[in-house]
């Protein structure tokens, strides 16, 4: 909590506790009254500072002004009440500024921790660039020194600081600050690189092509900046309610005090100030919206509770307002509709291999299935021999599925080839593993699997052994995920992704999307996001589901973004709305069924605390309602109405853990 929001929190403690002691201490008349002021004022007194402020500035029926003549209305009754010899109602006053304090603390709470910094996303900026001079010497320079069609040269593990184009070496790039895919990109002379990535292994030379200020870096973090500011908040009901509320209920008690008794005097009756100013007072004690100022946010907030108990956080009742309204869905696919982690999911010996190390007898059919498992672990143990000395995520991916502890020494006289692969002696083999590349190096003939993935191609004694795939795996919840959505009222499911076409294609197939698009740079998923938003109905939302530090902006220019909290980068979770804290998927379609549970029951308490004090405000204008109606009017209808909001609290927990 911030220093303010301590602040109001013991403002809330001290008033309680003076409220609930006061009614023990023996006074009457005035002093009660000036009694009850202390705690009034200690909870109050900058909603009344506001509401003076508004008016001196012309914004006069806002939700503050409409606060502080209802619980000056109810002071001055029961002053009034004190003063005839009856116990006058301060505590009442004193409990509508307290409740509506707390619900604006938790407000304040959720709404202030909904954008903070993005200062993870600072960690893609370079701090400098090395610029090769005309003698072939590096300096240090910033990177706004460096003018376009400069050589910088990139040593293994920086960050390519300028967009340009490779004019000499070939490495490996780890590009998932930028395009979220984990298997690093392969660069070498004469293609385009971008800043933002990490070279991992081999030296690069780059001419560069654009401005530090027009490279891609820079732009992602004016995205992340910029588009906030184009976010369209849904403006608070109780703001657009007081808006016409309170001058209606306020005029209205004006007018009930004076123009009655002007009426009695011009007919020659006795004017009656006493009996129409009670009548007033009455009906501002009945117009006190304390049912909807406390039920409503008490609603939001219970709904939000309900949802952070399934592993949901929403950081703003605007957001889980919004939710029900959703009706398209966007995805990033790496970590959110996969699990970004790679793995080994096709081992494919081909039929040389498999000859070789099947059984020569002609066994049966199970015998030849043993013998076509037994070639492809055996396939798998060469490769993930020659690559156990990398720390490449892809030599990674072959020693996980390898599964065994591999032994010093089982591979001898490494070569690690840059761009291509390895060559190793495994078992007293010559194995090679690699790309496709090092297969033609070779003048081996390679085998092109049908699946998207990245390809681990081996010879062993110069001859083609076969290929392993390596991919992503989606999510075992994604597809029901996306069918949840459609059942709750989804109409267009959509994923954008740095990813292959072949792959995205692939995973969308898979899932049941609507719509894919592929190979996005952060920039490019910002403007898909924008055609969707310019082709959506008035009063439709579109979600943006993501999980890394590219996702930030896109995130961020959606109607509501949704971030994967487990894995999720630090600068997605602090951009998005909503995070989902254990990365899975169909707690989106949970969090819209919350949202309309939510919204259901903020309807019904605006329904009936409406229907309630329109009816009680038209009986104690004609004299009818006395001070007990107007209690019940407005004490009791809030009752009711916080009793029926608490149900927002309740979730179904079978329906949390069944997911």
């Amino acid at each position: 909590m911030t220093k303010k929001q301590k602040n109001v929190l013991c403002r809330i403690i001290i008033a309680a506790a003076l409220m609930t002691a006061l009614p023990f201490v023996p006074a009457e008349g005035w002093t009660r009254f000036v009694l009850y002021l202390i705690p009034y004022f200690v909870i109050g007194y900058d909603i009344l500072r506001k509401a003076a402020l508004g008016i001196v500035h012309g914004k006069v029926f806002d939700e503050n002004f409409l606060m502080a003549v209802a619980t000056v209305g109810a002071m001055l009754l029961g002053l009034y009440r004190e003063t005839r010899g009856l116990e006058g109602e301060f505590a009442e006053g004193v409990a509508v500024m307290l409740f509506y304090q707390i619900g604006e603390l938790f407000q304040s709470v959720a709404v202030g921790r909904s954008r903070k910094n993005i200062t993870a996303l600072m960690d893609i900026r370079p701090d400098y660039a090395n610029l090769e001079d005309a003698d072939g010497a590096l300096k240090q320079v910033d990177p706004d020194d460096v003018e376009t069609g400069s050589v910088i040269v990139v040593r293994p593990g920086e960050k390519i600081p300028i967009d340009g184009v490779v004019v000499e070496g070939s490495s490996s790039l780890n590009t998932s600050a930028l395009t979220g895919e984990s298997v690093p990109r392969q660069v070498e002379a004469g293609q385009e690189v971008v800043s933002g990535c990490v070279n991992l292994t081999g030296l690069l030379k780059i001419r560069t092509t654009k401005e530090f200020g027009e490279s891609t870096v820079s732009k992602i973090l004016d995205l992340v900046e910029n588009s906030s500011m184009k976010k369209a908040r849904a403006e608070n009901f109780i703001t657009k309610f007081a808006r016409y509320y309170t001058p209606a209920v306020c005029g209205s008690a004006l007018a009930l005090a004076v123009l009655p008794p002007v009426w009695n005097l011009l007919l020659g009756n006795p004017a009656g100030f006493s009996t129409w100013l009670i009548r007033a007072l009455t009906f501002l004690v009945i117009s006190c919206p304390c049912a909807l100022v406390i039920s409503i946010p008490l609603s939001f907030f219970g709904g939000i509770g309900g949802a952070s108990a399934c592993g949901i956080l929403v950081k703003g009742s605007n957001y889980l307002e919004a939710l029900a309204k959703t009706r398209y869905v966007v995805f990033d696919k790496t970590g959110t509709l996969t699990k970004g982690v790679f793995q080994v999911t096709e081992i494919h010996p081909s039929h040389g291999f498999l000859e070789k190390e099947e059984n020569r007898e002609d066994g049966g059919a199970g015998e030849k299935e043993r013998d076509r498992e037994n070639a492809a672990k055996k396939l798998l143990e060469y490769a993930a021999c020659a690559e156990s000395y990398s720390s490449h995520p892809i030599s990674k991916s072959l020693k996980e599925a390898y599964g065994k502890e591999i032994p010093s020494g089982s591979a001898a006289n490494v070569e690690e080839i840059g761009g291509y692969g390895v060559r190793a002696v495994v078992g007293g083999k010559a194995v090679a593993a690699g790309n496709r590349r090092l297969m033609e190096k070779l003048g081996l003939a390679w085998e092109e699997p049908k699946m998207a993935g990245t390809v681990v191609h081996v010879a062993v004694e110069g001859e083609y052994a076969g290929y392993i795939l390596i991919s992503d795996v989606v999510k075992e919840q994604a597809a029901e995920a996306v069918r949840a959505l459609k059942a709750v009222g989804v109409k267009r499911t959509v994923m954008l992704t740095g990813d292959s076409e072949k792959a995205a294609l692939q995973a969308a197939e898979a899932l049941g999307l609507d719509q894919v698009e592929s190979e996005l740079l952060p920039a490019d998923k910002v403007e898909a996001v924008e055609r969707l938003l310019a082709g959506k109905g008035a009063g439709e939302q579109l979600v943006f589901v993501g999980d890394g530090i590219n996702d930030a902006p896109v995130l961020s220019r959606a109607d509501i973004g949704v971030a994967m909290g487990a894995l999720g980068s630090d600068a997605a979770i602090e951009a998005a709305d909503i995070v989902l804290m254990d990365d899975n998927p169909m707690k989106l379609a949970l969090a819209m069924r919350i949202s309309k549970k939510c919204l259901r029951i903020v309807y019904e308490n605006i329904v009936f605390a409406l229907t309630v004090k329109a009816a009680c405000l038209v009986l104690g204008a004609v004299g009818i309602a006395n001070m007990w109606v107007a209690i019940f009017a407005d004490v009791g209808v809030m009752v009711l109405a916080v009793l029926n909001a608490i149900r927002c609290l309740k979730v179904n927990g079978k329906r949390c853990s069944a997911i």
